[in-house]
């Protein structure tokens, strides 16, 4: 169950908290974002170029545009930044001492963002479910480190984390329940355990699910990707040589590339060489098309 695959460095990087890739399939890119350095990155494997965009604050996430650019997940709200570079707020409610964390794209289009106390406060954070013009819905109000977002592939189940519960969570999903009630967006219900990350073997952070609907999670100081069967159970083990991996996503021409942000926060002079990259294990798994903000 527990493997060493080839691991190569996409990126090498000193990413502070290297997080939340996703694949631009428009574009042919990687992006992804280093919180707290505010920037956002992409690279282009074929060609091996890399740009960088800083932003005006700490950015948990940054998904593609169906237009062009970027949505991104701030400080203070949630941000678009247009193909020719140029930004506005589509949704602002700065709230002192919260940030904007991971967020993913459903297959509706829509943008679900969470956020997170900096000081890890119980119950200080978000889940919320941003539509095209920017409306907000907040779908969990008390959540603490709001984390890893997926979907299965029929966009029937909706995966989450919330990292100090160390779970990963599914819930229901029916688009023609959401439409008969009158609800902007499919109704999501039924929330409970898929999986459980045991004590000690680090804590659940970003997720990617492919296209047998596995489950794929990064653990937080637990050196390791896990992969999960649809049913929950635990089928595959990657170690890594850097204790900080934080988020994971299938990308390349035909997807079946796992990509892996990680970080040196808190590590200081013990960080491993490439704690902080953007590594790559090639040919791992066959992933899923990511759906572009409708925004």
């Amino acid at each position: 169950m527990s493997t060493r695959p080839s691991l190569e460095i996409a990126v090498r990087a000193s990413a502070v908290l290297g997080e939340g890739p996703t694949w631009d399939a428009a574009a042919g890119r990687l992006i992804w974002v280093d919180i707290l350095s505010s920037r956002v990155h992409t690279y282009d494997p074929a060609t091996g170029r890399r740009t960088t965009l800083a932003t005006e604050q700490h950015v948990g996430a940054a998904k593609p545009r169906a237009g062009g650019g970027l949505v991104v997940n701030l400080r203070d709200g949630i941000g678009v930044y247009g193909a020719d570079g140029g930004f506005d707020w589509l949704l602002r409610e700065p709230v002192p001492g919260r940030r904007g964390n991971d967020a993913a794209v459903a297959p509706d289009g829509s943008l679900w963002a969470g956020t997170m106390r900096y000081d890890e406060a119980a119950g200080g954070g978000t889940l919320s479910r941003v539509g095209s013009d920017g409306s907000p819905t907040e779908f969990l109000p008390e959540v603490t480190v709001s984390n890893g977002i997926g979907w299965s592939p029929d966009g029937r189940l909706m995966y989450y984390i919330d990292t100090p519960t160390r779970r990963i969570d599914v819930f229901d999903v029916d688009p023609d329940m959401g439409a008969a009630a009158g609800a902007d967006g499919p109704a999501v219900s039924g929330r409970r355990p898929f999986a459980e990350v045991e004590e000690g073997a680090g804590f659940p952070d970003g997720l990617c699910v492919d296209a047998d609907g596995a489950v794929w999670v990064a653990l937080w100081d637990g050196a390791a990707i896990r992969r999960y069967a649809p049913d929950g159970t635990l089928d595959r083990v990657v170690e890594l040589p850097f204790p900080r991996p934080t988020a994971c996503a299938f990308g390349g021409a035909d997807l079946t590339d796992l990509y892996l942000t990680s970080a040196r926060v808190g590590l200081g002079a013990s960080a491993p060489p490439l704690a902080g990259s953007l590594l790559v294990i090639e040919g791992v798994g066959q992933g899923l098309a990511q759906p572009a903000f409708a925004g």
